[in-house]
């Protein structure tokens, strides 16, 4: 009898085991393709940018390591198909320059070149690159037909590199030199996803201008979602989670005329849900609604929408609360795009909806951060940048202010 009790409970044990193993294989299998890096793109260029038979040399911060890269090209706001005759890939070194060695060509499906239809995105094959948490790749496209103008996310707050018209393929220089002309807009690249066997999956900041980053340096990595990444990227007790900056300038949680982008209730699919290993969304909107008339009611209902539909799909659910607009806006902008009394008395009701919501996993209390200390409806003048987004002070101020156990 004893004999027999030692066989089943180590045939118990090799059950566990075996089913430990399964479930540890699906855990990293799910993980291993994570999202690094992403712009939302919002329109079509200006008609006076565009391109003819010349490259363009597009700046991509990584905020994860890992040994194999992939790419998304979007054709999202274009008329008809775009030809993307032949692309490549490295690591940035100095303004335009590569780091000698890392050129890689990008493929699509075993091809040089790829044709993305009007309102499509495209994955690349993935491309034997080693790359580390925050060192930029510089992807880089050549369009060899007149007049292309892009999908556009206008407000990077990077710098990308162009050469002139006529130049031809240059995907293959790696001293930068024919890049002589620069863009702080992010063309046709959406997101950059890495084969990573040290990251836990990936945090989207899903917002608006105080998301995508108004007054904050470009180049210079100081949003509050930048701020929040450094801070867990150093802390050895959290996590390794990629960054993705989903935010877009006058973004809107639903659809308020004037509609000058996609809101985020259209959007969320592209933006959030169809990038690979998320695990966690901050919900950072409302502000813009209110400026354009929306309900209390309505906004509510939006992020509503917008927590539900992270939730089914498992991720951790995190809202910010709206912080204050000046009634008077500064540096050149319309009076017309501060608060008054009614818009206040909105924005106090749906933050104290955000901060009772048993829903969500967390709130981050961004209205409590940066407001004036006399008086709730003003940005704190330290904090303030133009009346409605904060500086990089504030920036500061409120990614220091996230609890980083929030994700773990």
């Amino acid at each position: 009898m004893k004999h027999l009790k030692r066989l089943s409970i180590r045939s118990v044990f090799c059950v566990l085991l075996v089913l430990f193993v399964f479930n540890v294989h699906a855990i990293v299998i799910a993980q291993e393709w994570v999202a690094s890096w992403g712009s939302s793109l919002q329109g079509v260029s200006p008609e006076d940018w565009s391109l003819t038979d010349a490259s363009i040399r597009l700046i991509a911060r990584s905020s994860l390591s890992g040994d194999r890269v992939r790419i998304r090209l979007e054709n999202t706001y274009g008329q008809e198909a775009l030809q993307i005759k032949k692309a490549s890939i490295g690591i940035q070194n100095i303004t335009a320059s590569l780091v000698e060695g890392s050129l890689r060509e990008i493929r699509f499906e075993g091809s040089d070149g790829v044709k993305i239809d009007a309102g499509n995105y495209v994955l690349s094959d993935p491309i034997a690159l080693s790359v580390q948490a925050e060192q930029s790749l510089a992807v880089t496209l050549y369009i060899s037909d007149a007049d292309v103008r892009s999908s556009i996310h206008r407000g990077a707050i990077t710098t990308s590199y162009i050469t002139e018209m006529g130049a031809g393929d240059r995907t293959a220089n790696v001293d930068g030199e024919p890049y002589v002309l620069t863009t702080t807009s992010m063309h046709w690249l959406s997101a950059v996803e890495v084969f990573s066997s040290s990251a836990a999956g990936a945090i989207v900041a899903f917002g608006d201008s105080i998301t995508d980053g108004s007054c904050a340096t470009v180049d210079g990595h100081d949003r509050w979602e930048d701020v929040l990444h450094t801070r867990l990227f150093e802390s050895m007790n959290s996590p390794r989670l990629g960054m993705i900056n989903a935010g877009i300038g006058g973004n809107t949680a639903i659809r308020v005329p004037p509609v000058t982008s996609t809101p985020a209730v259209e959007r969320m699919d592209r933006d959030v849900l169809n990038l690979s290993g998320i695990t966690h969304l901050i919900v950072f909107l409302g502000t813009n609604d209110l400026r354009r008339g929306a309900t209390t009611q309505q906004v509510i209902e939006g992020l509503q929408e917008i927590i539900t539909r992270g939730k089914s799909k498992g991720l951790k659910v995190i809202a910010a609360t709206i912080i204050p607009r000046n009634p008077l806006p500064r540096r050149g902008l319309p009076a017309d795009l501060g608060f008054g009394d009614e818009e206040n008395a909105r924005r106090h009701s749906i933050n104290e909806w955000i901060r009772q919501n048993d829903v969500l996993d967390a709130v981050l209390d961004f209205d409590l951060v940066v407001k004036d200390a006399g008086n709730m409806d003003l940005i704190d003048p330290n904090y303030d940048c133009d009346g409605i987004h904060p500086n990089i002070f504030g920036y500061a101020a409120m990614g220091r202010s996230i609890d980083l156990q929030i994700f773990n």
